[in-house]
C-alpha cells in the first residue's frame, strides 16, 4: 500500500472504501461528479495506495533494465522518468510502468495489482546479472494532485520546490519533513505525487486540502481516465494488445537498442500502422458494456473497452473505449462514423474526448 486508508478513514469519515486496481483505496469522499469536476476544472488531491513501487539495484541495472522495457531508460538523467511497456517476445504487452532513474537505483511505479507479477517476469530474466529487485510498496506513501489548478494550490501549500517538468523528481522538505514532488511523465495525464513518509501522509493530505484541493476518489479518476482516452492494464490492455493499438507510441524508443518484443514493434512500425486502434465512443443513450461489437451495418468494426456514464460540466455523457480497425471504409476514416453497438447508437471520436 501507499497512502494508509485507515488514516483517510481518520481524516475523512465519510469517505467510501474499496478494491482499486489491485489495493484498498476510497472510492468516493462524496460526490463523485463533483469530484470530477475538481480534476477538470479545479485541483483535486487523491490517495494512490493502488499504485506500487519496485527497487532496482546493482551493478548491471542500467544495461539490464533497458534490455527489458520498451522506452530509453539507459540515458534518462538522474531524478528523471519516462514511462514503458514491459513486452514479451511477440511484442504484446505483458505490463505498464513508469521508470525513475535515482543514480545508485532505478525505481519503477505501476499498478499494485502488476507488482508481483512484474518482479516475476524480471527475475526470470536475472542469469548471471548483478541486478536486485526490492518491493518498497508498502513503505513509500504516494499523494496524487491534479487539474488546471494544481501548480497554484502546490504553490500554497508551500509543496513547489521548483518547476519540475514531465517526467522529473524535485526532492524537497515541507514543516521539517522531507519528501519528493513527482511530475507524471504522461502528457496526457499530467498529475502530481508526492513521495513521502507514512506517518507525514496525513498532515500533507491536510494541508494540500486547506489550500484548495478537493478530496478525489478512485470512482472520478477512473472516468477522467476514460475521457483522457488513457487505456488500463487488465481492462483495456489485455496479454494480445501490441503497444501501437493502444495509441501510446511515447512508451517507444526506436534506438535505444535491444530489447524483449522490438523486433515486432520496429516491424509494425516499417508496416506504418496496425490492424486496430484505441478510439472514442460516444453514445446516444446508455454505453456498452465491454467486449461488446461495434458495427457498421454488417461489417464488425471492433470491440469495446472501458466504458462510462459521466457528468461533464453538467450534460450527462455516456463513452467507451473501443478497438477499431483505422480503415473500414473508402475515405479512410472513422471520424464522427456512426456506429451501432448491441443495439445502441454511437458515433466514433478521437481521444482524449472533447465536448
Amino acid at each position: 500500500m501507499t497512502m494508509p486508508t485507515a488514516n483517510i478513514q481518520k481524516f475523512a469519515p465519510g469517505a467510501e472504501l474499496g478494491q482499486y486496481a489491485g489495493a484498498e483505496t476510497v472510492l468516493r469522499f462524496g460526490s463523485p461528479e463533483a469530484e470530477l469536476e475538481a480534476l477538470r476544472h479545479g485541483c483535486g488531491v487523491f490517495d494512490l495506495s493502488w499504485r506500487g513501487k519496485l527497487v532496482i539495484s546493482g551493478e548491471d541495472r542500467v544495461r539490464w533494465l533497458n534490455g527489458m522495457v520498451s522506452n530509453n531508460t539507459r540515458d534518462l538523467p538522474q531524478d528523471c522518468g519516462n514511462f514503458n511497456f514491459v513486452l514479451n517476445a511477440q511484442g504484446r504487452i505483458q505490463a505498464e510502468l513508469t521508470a525513475f532513474q535515482r543514480g545508485d537505483f532505478y525505481l519503477l511505479e505501476t499498478e499494485a495489482a502488476q507488482i508481483a507479477t512484474l518482479r516475476e517476469f524480471f527475475e526470470r530474466y536475472i542469469i548471471m546479472d548483478d541486478v536486485e529487485i526490492g518491493d518498497i510498496s508498502a513503505r513509500l506513501v504516494s499523494i496524487g494532485v491534479a487539474g488546471p489548478q494544481v501548480v497554484e494550490v502546490l504553490r500554497r501549500a508551500g509543496m513547489m520546490p521548483g518547476a519540475a517538468q514531465p517526467g522529473q523528481l524535485l526532492d524537497g522538505s515541507w514543516s521539517g519533513m522531507g519528501y519528493t514532488l513527482v511530475r507524471d511523465p504522461v502528457a496526457a495525464r499530467d498529475w502530481y505525487e508526492l513521495w513521502l513518509s507514512a506517518e507525514n501522509a496525513e498532515a500533507f493530505w491536510q494541508a494540500l486540502v486547506q489550500a484548495g484541493a478537493a478530496p478525489v476518489g478512485a470512482v472520478a479518476l477512473e472516468w477522467q481516465r476514460i475521457l483522457l482516452g488513457l487505456p488500463r492494464i487488465g481492462l483495456d490492455i489485455g496479454a494480445k494488445v501490441l503497444p501501437q493499438e493502444t495509441g501510446q507510441e511515447y512508451a517507444l524508443h526506436h534506438s535505444k537498442g535491444c530489447y524483449i518484443g522490438q523486433e515486432i514493434v520496429e516491424r509494425i512500425r516499417a508496416r506504418g500502422q496496425v490492424h486496430r486502434k484505441l478510439a472514442g465512443l460516444i453514445f446516444d443513450g446508455e454505453p456498452a458494456a465491454p467486449a461488446s461489437k461495434v458495427m457498421v451495418g454488417d461489417t464488425e468494426l471492433g470491440e469495446t473497452a472501458s466504458s462510462a456514464a459521466v457528468v461533464v460540466d453538467g450534460v450527462g455523457r455516456s463513452v467507451a473505449l473501443a478497438y477499431l480497425r483505422p480503415q473500414p471504409l473508402p475515405t479512410g476514416s472513422t471520424e464522427n462514423l456512426a456506429v451501432t453497438v448491441d443495439g445502441s447508437t454511437a458515433r466514433v471520436t478521437a481521444l482524449p474526448f472533447r465536448f
